[in-house]
């Protein structure tokens, strides 16, 4: 049976697709995660996420795409490393550290971070795909390698991420293999160089926007009916000066009429780039596009022989003047331009000679042509690249300008050779006809093998081996003008040689495999001196030979290759016969081709040349040197590395003759010189960069300094050469400064100069050290030395370190004599240090370095003081004090709080570091179990920094340091039989840390576990709820918690807290526009107030806005507000009772008659609000939360919640489910069962409850207007009822009322509703009641139903009659009137007395209720009789004959009954309680 084997190879991969696990053995993936493969199975492996390690499972291997790594390590603790460039890791980790902020950047809806973050991170996708492919130059590749660590730099400080220090090779420094000084000023140099980095990139976006222009160009479709294969090239042209300007764009166009690479339909876009200001001045620019189709030679040729295929053929031409376009004076990059195609009639090419002309060598022909789009862009490749991005990316073609941009950024390194065939002449030889020719182009080494990928037909295409011209029909004298370019390999340039072979072509198959190479033509690419081929034309000698003899380089390199070089060696030119060159034949045929080019480092002027290769020839340097001084600004610009390099190693390479010194000297004075012309001054970024990075002569300052000096010294005669010093000073004086910063290094690393300079340095150090004198200075040199001394390529002298070791510790033993004062000082300096970040917060591996060190040395300090300050004797409080405080400072230090930290940063800071936190907190914890007897003093300072280390989110730490509180108990028992002192301190800091956002779920969890039997547990347990919820947007949460917390205060008699956080519930009510609540919560502060002139403790005025002394007037300060309050609450009754109070106080106390009438006429405007304004009657709903994953404070309890004004139900539902969006609402409204109570999910109940009536007293069997009482059915309320029916037994189809149970829930809350909350807890009480109980509930609620409709008809007799007719219709209706039929059935027979003997007073209860109804009715009839209208007089008519015949019935059964007093008996109603139906 097969089972899971290790892998040995499949160690390592990523995840190329999503996984989704489908049970607990899988492991989920996404797509970029990295895996550790551990075992395989089938199709399947076993591992972990490298990110997170604990989870282990499964996932199929075809998910997984392996990669190369190293494997250290076995079993348990094997790993892997993977095997990728260290960049490439670096560019992997920084992207999805990146891709997690960018998402949240979109959607925090931070449109321009996320729109810059987002060509970040393309820029490095791009980047690296480009490093992994394996394919660029070393020089490319490590230009590239800077720019990608140079974007990761500037993209981590753009988005406040950690610095990362790198050395000079871009590799990310290791702490542990650097001094701390080097760390320290790697950190200074990144920070510094980001800076500078940012202003470049600023004004190198200025520079390049204002100087550079591109032309983004799309093909949209070519409207030709060719009929072959053909090749559409495109490019601009200046018609004005007849050449072109720019490369060609190719696009290979297949016969079916579509382009014939298919992934390129609709993305056919090239970029014309690096145009300048130079360009916009032309007087006119064209756009050209010229067809060659590739086929047969005629394409009306339909012969049956076989033909020839493959033959490049001219097709036509289309032409578009842009001038607008480029000058800015048409934008408009949606329009579509449609340019005409001119079909040839005859064998003549597009030519420069004749470009306007053109037209006039073509059929006219509307119908053909293409339809483009042009726009201009300002910027080089890589800022439009980074603006446009939705226009040009990496599949966009690159087509650039034929020649240098105006601007040639540092690192822009180009090496293009541009060759166009001209024209020919050939003769006819034995044919009847001109031959039809065809140039072959290629490239060639000295020893004959042939370079390839290297010939660039155009922009967008692939790199080819040769390349092959049109042919001309029969054409003697053919002029191609094809411009091509070749891209070799600068190492290669000079060994290379460009070969062209001609060759007839036949347009019949069979002959044409017969026609061989007839003549070839070559030009090498350097010339004799050394210099680079000349722009310009080149006619070139066409030799004939043997076919094979021509493909050997050997015959014909030592030959001349253009006619030039044959007249330079003596030949001539214009015989009309053959020449013999050895085995090559001078043929009387011409060829001319013409060069461009383009290379930052391959120049064409010999005395820049001789310069830079000044070694082969020693004798020429002075001469070089005075050359120099005549090169033309542009070709020393584009050298200028090499050339100042090449000079700084003529001076120092010649240091023992001051020769060449003034020449070197006045050659440096004519490059700044060039650098500060305004044609040139776009380079000074490079010359310093040069300075900065690239320039390493130690001793020319000796040198520059000499030569200045003697310029200065023989002003008179030396003059011009002075004035030309003092212009290209600030740059001379760069040079130096850096040469000697350069030799100061040197020394230093010098291993004998360690022996003379150490006691030099020492005996300073110790001069101004005692003198408090030059400390920064002092601190410079001191690190200094040590970082000298810690490199490894210096010799290490242990006399001298030990002498500078020994020398500051004297000193520093004579400052601090006593080692008590010592440790003082530091504790303090430390505590200082770490308090004030004195590092960025960006340096992570710096601040971690000094942590690292901060750590080693309390550790050691901690057992000096074990040691020397623990006896009785010697103990010294403060200094333990300061110990202590210092040791918590540094835990609760923010760089050291991982879970602050992203995952990644987290893995590595513990990696590298551990969680220091853990260390120095157990060391905390025995510091403090040591102190034994001396414990005691430190109660109760110490509990707040304990407290406070206790409150780091660590587990470990927190279970080793939260026992000190008991520890801390037992000990103040110990000594004083309570613990008073430590129970103030911990509730006093407890809020403070709780308030400022501290402590979590799992404290409380292990603060319950350590000290459980502590009653003040509650406290943390309120606090932490509090905190939790402190800053959610679900204010009424917040609410719940606030109240727990001051009643918490409120039990322990803590007035000031229990007022701080009335204040804190009165403001959340503000701001929920609760007044009620808010005034109801400001009386709780009122009501510790007496009406005296006692004095106000500071405790009792929380806020700045009442101004008062006395308790008095503070209580009639907050009396106005709570009056306030409960006015826009609507709750007159209320402000009306305190308003009553003030007054009494105003009238017999303060007599304050002023006071007193506006006092009174506040209370006669609020008893008018009662009677005359309509107050909405809010619902109340029953509303419970269960499930564990509610919080503490709301897990598994009922509420009753006071709905707001309006309110549904469903609204109010909604309301609840939008606070928690996680929540299920439970369908039923029995109460939940213990599985779901336990469960982890969250399940929401709500129901609408009906309020008790609790009439006050004074009201009770009185006539009391119906909007007074009205007010008290639904405030000042505290138990709530809710009824649902049950059946009982089987239900009888006869009578539904014998079986019909109700079930009534009672809710209590503890306090009236409303008070300081909208909502309060409850206590239920279930009630079920007999369907005879039910019938008496019913016939009761109808009763009071009539008599509340006639005494309002009778109160205003203009309301409408149809309530009143639907009402008593519904009543005596004789269909409905079987209801007391339906109550006689079933509870009035002998039957039902027999079977429930207890009941007999019940249903006596409901005969009279049966009889007290025909008096109410009858006064309903009444009213209705006198207010019915003519036309429903009938309907009147039949409701008194059915109500007569009702009265009758029910008076003979259960008596008649007289109505004295309707509204008295309405007020019973109300007022009584409910019937005891029990």
């Amino acid at each position: 049976m097969s089972r899971w084997v290790p892998t040995k190879k499949e160690k390592y991969g990523v995840a190329i697709y999503n996984y989704d696990a489908r049970g607990e053995e899988e492991l989920s993936l996404q797509i970029g995660d990295t895996v550790h493969i551990l075992e395989t199975y089938e199709d399947w492996y076993r591992g972990h996420r490298l990110r997170r390690k604990s989870k282990k499972g499964i996932f199929p291997a075809c998910y997984i795409h392996l990669k190369e790594a190293t494997v250290e390590g076995s079993g348990q603790k094997e790993t892997v490393i993977p095997t990728e460039l260290p960049l490439v890791q670096e560019v992997t980790t920084t992207l999805r550290e990146w891709a997690t902020i960018w998402r949240d950047l979109y959607v925090g809806d931070k449109r321009e971070m996320f729109n810059s973050v987002r060509d970040m991170i393309y820029d490095l996708i791009e980047w690296r795909s480009q490093i992994l492919s394996g394919t660029l130059p070393q020089d490319e590749l490590t230009e590239l390698k800077q720019r990608v660590t140079s974007k990761i730099d500037y993209g981590n400080k753009y988005l406040d991420l950690d610095l990362v220090v790198r050395d000079k090779d871009g590799n990310i420094l290791d702490p542990e293999l650097t001094s701390t000084i080097s760390l320290f000023r790697a950190h200074e140099a990144a920070s510094k160089q980001i800076e500078d980095r940012i202003q470049e990139e600023k004004v190198k976006i200025e520079r390049a926007w204002s100087s550079i222009l591109d032309i983004i160009f799309t093909l949209v479709n070519v409207v030709c009916k060719i009929g072959e294969d053909a090749e559409v090239l495109m490019s601009l042209y200046d018609p004005v000066e007849s050449k072109f300007i720019s490369e060609n764009y190719l696009v290979k166009w297949s016969s079916s009429g579509l382009v014939k690479d298919i992934d390129q339909l609709h993305n056919l876009r090239a970029v014309f780039t690096d145009l300048g200001s130079e360009d916009l001045k032309r007087e006119k620019i064209s756009f050209v596009c010229q067809i060659v189709r590739v086929g047969r030679m005629e394409l009306r040729d339909n012969n049956t022989k076989k033909l020839t295929s493959g033959l490049r053929r001219p097709f036509g031409v289309a032409v578009m003047d842009v001038t607008d376009i480029i000058t800015g004076k048409m934008d408009d990059e949606d329009k579509q331009h449609f340019i005409p195609f001119h079909v040839f009639l005859g064998q003549f090419a597009f030519t420069p000679s004749s470009p306007n002309s053109a037209p006039l060598l073509f059929a006219s022909n509307a119908s053909p042509g293409l339809w483009v789009t042009l726009k201009l862009l300002p910027g080089d490749i890589h800022q439009i690249r980074k603006d446009f991005p939705h226009l040009v990316d990496r599949s966009t073609a690159v087509a650039r300008k034929m020649g240098f941009p105006e601007i040639i950024m540092p690192g822009d390194v180009r090496n293009d050779i541009y060759v166009t065939l001209v024209q020919g002449d050939f003769d006819k030889g034995s044919k009847t006809t001109p031959k039809n020719v065809e140039v072959t182009m290629s490239v060639y080494d000295e020893d004959g093998k042939k370079l390839e990928n290297v010939i660039f037909p155009g922009a967008g295409d692939e790199g080819i081996n040769e390349y092959k011209s049109v042919i001309y029909y029969q054409v003697k004298q053919p002029r191609w003008f094809e411009t091509i370019k070749v891209a070799i390999p600068i190492e290669d340039v000079n060994r290379s040689h460009l070969r062209f072979t001609f060759r007839h072509r036949s347009s019949q198959d069979s002959k044409d495999k017969s026609e061989k190479i007839f003549a070839l033509s070559f030009v090498k690419l350097m010339r004799y001196d050394g210099t680079t081929l000349r722009d310009g034309e080149h006619d070139l000698i066409v030799y004939k030979a043997e076919a094979k003899k021509m493909e050997d380089s050997s015959l014909y390199l030592n030959l001349p290759a253009t006619k030039l070089e044959l007249e330079e060696k003596g030949y001539s030119t214009t015989g009309k016969s053959t020449q013999n060159l050895g085995n090559c034949t001078i043929s009387k045929d011409s060829f001319q081709i013409s060069t461009l080019v383009c290379s930052t480092k391959l120049t064409q002027n010999v005395d820049l040349l001789g310069l830079l290769k000044w070694r082969s020839n020693t004798s020429l340097l002075q001469q070089n040197l005075r050359q120099l001084m005549k090169v033309e600004g542009g070709e020393v610009v584009k050298f200028l590395q090499d050339t100042l390099d090449a000079l700084f190693n003529i001076m120092m390479e010649n240091s023992d003759s001051d020769t060449f010194d003034t020449l070197v000297f006045d050659a440096l004075v004519f490059i700044i010189g060039l650098i500060a012309d305004r044609k040139f001054q776009h380079f000074n970024p490079v010359l310093e960069t040069y300075i900065r990075k690239h320039f390493s002569a130690t001793l020319a300052y000796m040198k520059l300094t000499k030569v200045l000096k003697n310029y200065v010294d023989n002003a008179e005669k030396l003059t011009e050469q002075l004035l030309k010093a003092m212009k290209a000073l600030e740059y001379i004086f760069k040079f130096i400064v850096r040469s000697r910063v350069l030799f100061n290094q040197y020394v230093l690393i010098h291993t004998h100069a360690h022996i003379i300079l150490l006691p030099l340095m020492t005996d300073q150090l110790k001069f101004h050290l005692e003198k408090r004198e030059e400390l920064k200075a002092c601190c410079q040199l001191l690190s200094d030395i040590l970082e000298v001394l810690y490199r490894k390529d210096v010799v290490r002298n242990t006399i001298a370190l030990i002498l500078v070791v020994g020398r500051i510790t004297v000193f520093i033993l004579k400052t601090f004599s006593v080692l008590q004062d010592f440790l003082m000082e530091t504790f303090i300096m430390f505590k200082d240090l770490i308090g004030k970040n004195v590092y960025p917060s960006d340096w992570v591996i710096m601040n971690m370095m000094q942590n690292k060190v901060f750590l080693r040395a309390i550790n050691q300090y901690a057992a000096v003081l074990n040691k020397k300050f623990l006896d009785q004797t010697n103990f010294e409080l403060q200094l333990w004090n300061n110990y202590f405080h210092l040791a918590v400072a540094f835990l609760t230090q923010e760089s050291l709080q991982l879970e602050n930290f992203s995952s990644d940063k987290r893995v590595k800071i513990f990696h590298k570091y551990q969680d220091m936190r853990r260390q120095i907190g157990f060391e905390i914890r025995d510091m403090w179990y040591n102190l034994g007897p001396h414990k005691i003093k430190f109660i109760p300072e110490m509990v707040g920094p304990i407290l406070e280390m206790t409150l780091v989110p660590e587990i470990e730490l927190r279970k080793a340091t939260i026992p000190i509180f008991f520890d801390m108990m037992q000990c103040e028992f110990h000594f004083t039989c309570s613990f008073q002192r430590f129970e103030n301190e911990i509730i006093t800091k407890l809020d403070h840390e709780v308030e400022g956002g501290r402590g979590d779920e799992q404290y409380k969890v292990l603060f319950q576990k350590i000290t459980s039997s502590l009653w003040w547990f509650v406290c943390s347990e309120r606090l932490l709820d509090y905190r939790t919820i402190m800053h959610d947007e679900n204010k009424e949460n917040r609410m719940s918690c606030t109240v727990n917390v001051l009643n918490f205060y409120k039990e322990i008699d803590r007035e000031e807290m229990y007022i701080r956080y009335l204040y804190k519930l009165c403001d959340l009510h503000k701001e929920c526009d609760n007044y009620t609540e808010a005034a109801y919560t400001l009386l709780l502060h009122a009501k510790l107030l007496k009406w005296s002139d006692e004095q106000c403790a500071a405790h009792l005025t929380q806020r700045d806005g009442y101004q008062a002394t006395t308790q008095g007037q503070l209580k009639d300060q907050l009396y106005q507000q709570i009056i306030n309050y409960f006015d826009k609450g609507k709750m007159w009754e209320e402000a009306i009772i305190l308003g009553k109070e003030l007054a009494e106080q105003y009238e017999n106390e303060m007599f304050d008659f002023e006071q007193l009438s506006a006092s009174l006429r506040k209370q006669a405007q609020f008893y008018e609000n009662i009677v005359k304004v309509i107050r909405p009657k809010p619902d109340y709903f029953a509303v419970g939360y269960y499930g564990m994953g509610f919080p503490s404070f709301l897990r598994n309890k009922m509420f009753i919640y006071r709905g707001k004004e309006y309110e549904r139900r469903e609204d109010f539902e909604a309301r609840l489910l939008t606070q928690f969006p996680n929540a299920e609402k439970m369908k039923t409204t029995t109460p939940p069962s213990e599985d779901t109570k336990c469960s982890s999910g969250q399940y929401i109940q709500c129901f609408t409850v009906k309020p008790i009536l609790d009439l006050p007293a004074k009201f009770q069997n009185k006539p009391v207007s119906e909007q007074i009482v009205s007010f008290y059915t639904v405030n000042e309320v505290h138990k709530f009822q809710y009824s649902r029916p049950v059946r009982k037994g089987e239900k009888d189809p006869d009578n539904e009322f014998a079986n019909m149970w109700i079930e009534r829930t009672t809710y209590t809350t503890a306090y009236k509703l409303p008070g300081i909350l909208r909502w309060f807890e409850v206590k239920s009480v279930s009630t079920e009641i007999s369907p005879l109980e039910n019938a008496i509930e019913t016939m009761q609620l109808t009763n009071e139903k009539i008599s509340s409709m006639v005494q309002r008809h009778l109160a205003d007799p203009n309301l409408p009659i149809n309530p009143l007719s639907m009402l008593l219709n519904g009543i005596v209706d004789p269909a409905v009137m079987g209801g007391f039929t339906n109550y006689e059935k079933a509870f009035f027979n002998d039957k039902y007395m027999q079977e429930h003997p207890e009941d007999l007073e019940k249903i006596e209860k409901l005969k009279d209720l049966i009889a007290w109804q025909i008096p109410h009715l009858a006064e309903g009839v009444r009213i209705h009789g006198e207010k019915v209208t003519e036309a429903l007089r009938p309907f009147h008519d039949r409701l008194e004959a059915c109500f007569k015949q009702l009265r009758e019935k029910v008076e003979k059964q259960y008596g008649a009954k007289t109505l004295v007093r309707a509204f008295t008996y309405l007020i019973f109603l109300y007022s009584s309680e409910s019937f005891n139906l029990k």
